[in-house]
C-alpha cells in the first residue's frame, strides 16, 4: 500500500495544514509521497524535509512568525506599474523566496527524505506540470506564483505559474504516482456571506478558491472510484481572507483539535466503499474509496477511463 498526502492551495489558510499534519503524525500516519499545490506545495515540501513531529513543530514555528509582509509585501509603485500593464505582477517574490531559502533545509526536490511532487501550471499551454526534481525554492515559487500577483517562474525551459490554476488539490497526480491511499489536507475559504473583496490580492485568491472548491468535489468523486481517499476536515473557522495572516495561531490550534477529533471518531472505512458525504462539527466532509493495485501510466489511464465510463449493467 502506498500512502500519499495531498495538500491544497489557499494562501494564509495553509496554516490549517500544520494542525492536520500534527494530528496525522501523532497517530503514526506518515506518507510514502507528498503532492502539493501553491501553499500546499510549500507546506508539503517543509514536511517532506522532516516528516516527524519535531519537523511539524518547526513548521508551526515558521507559520506563527509570518506576517503579511513576509509573503505579500505591498509596494505601491510596483502595484501601479502592474495595473498600467508595464509589468506582469503586483508583488515581488523576493520576500517569499527569502523565507523559503532560510527555512526549507534542502536545495533540490529530490533530496527530500520523502518524495515531494510540486504542481504548477505551464503559462503557454495552461496545462498541469508536476515537478519532482530540480531547485526546490524555484519549484515552490512557481507553484505559488498567483497570476497577476507574483511573476511567473522559468523552470526547466518552461514558464510556470500557480498550480492552483489547474489543480489546487492534486489528487490525480498522487494517484498517477501510484498512491493507493490518499489523505487530502484542504484549506478552507468560505464563500457564503462574504462581502466584496477590498483588495486585488483578496479578489484573486477568492477567484482561485471558488474554482478549486468545485474541482475538489469532482476529483474526490472521480478518483474515489480508484483508490481510498480520506479528506481531513478543516476547522469551522470564521470567514477570513487567504491573505490575512493575523489569526495563524488560532487556525493551527483549531485545525489540530478538529483533526484529532476526526481521527478518533472516523469509521474504519472498507476499501470498497464509494463516495460518502457526512457532517462533522458543522463541516461537510467527504470520505470515499476503492483500493486498487499500483499501475503503470498506461494502466492508470485505462482505470481512469473505466471510472469515468463504467460499463452498462
Amino acid at each position: 500500500m502506498t500512502t500519499a498526502f495531498v495538500l491544497s492551495g489557499g494562501g494564509g489558510l495553509g496554516a490549517v495544514q500544520v494542525g492536520m499534519l500534527r494530528a496525522l503524525t501523532a497517530r503514526g500516519i506518515v506518507p510514502d509521497l507528498v503532492v502539493g499545490s501553491s501553499v500546499g506545495a510549500i507546506n508539503g515540501a517543509f514536511f517532506a524535509g522532516d516528516p516527524t513531529p519535531d519537523g511539524v513543530e518547526a513548521l508551526d514555528s515558521v507559520w506563527r512568525a509570518i506576517r503579511q509582509g513576509d509573503v505579500f509585501p505591498m509596494d505601491p509603485r510596483a502595484a501601479v506599474l502592474g495595473l498600467l500593464g508595464r509589468r506582469d505582477h503586483l508583488v515581488s517574490p523576493a520576500a517569499l523566496e527569502r523565507l523559503l531559502r532560510t527555512h526549507l533545509g534542502y536545495d533540490r526536490l529530490e533530496q527530500a527524505p520523502i518524495p515531494i511532487h510540486v504542481v504548477a501550471t505551464e503559462v503557454a499551454r495552461g496545462t498541469e506540470v508536476v515537478l519532482s526534481a530540480g531547485d526546490s525554492v524555484q519549484a515552490l515559487l512557481a507553484s505559488a506564483a498567483i497570476p497577476g500577483v507574483f511573476p511567473p517562474v522559468a523552470f526547466g525551459g518552461r514558464l510556470l505559474m500557480d498550480g492552483g490554476v489547474v489543480d489546487n488539490t492534486p489528487i490525480g497526480p498522487a494517484v498517477g504516482l501510484g498512491a493507493d491511499v490518499v489523505y487530502v489536507l484542504p484549506t478552507e475559504y468560505r464563500r457564503e456571506g462574504l462581502q466584496p473583496s477590498r483588495s486585488v490580492l483578496g479578489a484573486a485568491m477568492r477567484a482561485l478558491s471558488i474554482m478549486a472548491e468545485q474541482r475538489l468535489l469532482g476529483d474526490v468523486d472521480r478518483y474515489g472510484k480508484l483508490v481510498h481517499v480520506e479528506v481531513v476536515p478543516p476547522p469551522p473557522i470564521p470567514v477570513r481572507s487567504p491573505i490575512d495572516f493575523g489569526g495563524t495561531a488560532h487556525l493551527i490550534d483549531a485545525a489540530t483539535e478538529t483533526a484529532v477529533r476526526w481521527l478518533e471518531r472516523r469509521p474504519r472505512a472498507h476499501p470498497s466503499q464509494r463516495v460518502r458525504v457526512h457532517h462533522h462539527d458543522g463541516q461537510t466532509t467527504i470520505s470515499v474509496g476503492r483500493r486498487t493495485r499500483r499501475a503503470s501510466s498506461a494502466g492508470f489511464d485505462r482505470r481512469l477511463g473505466a471510472a469515468d465510463h463504467p460499463p452498462a449493467a
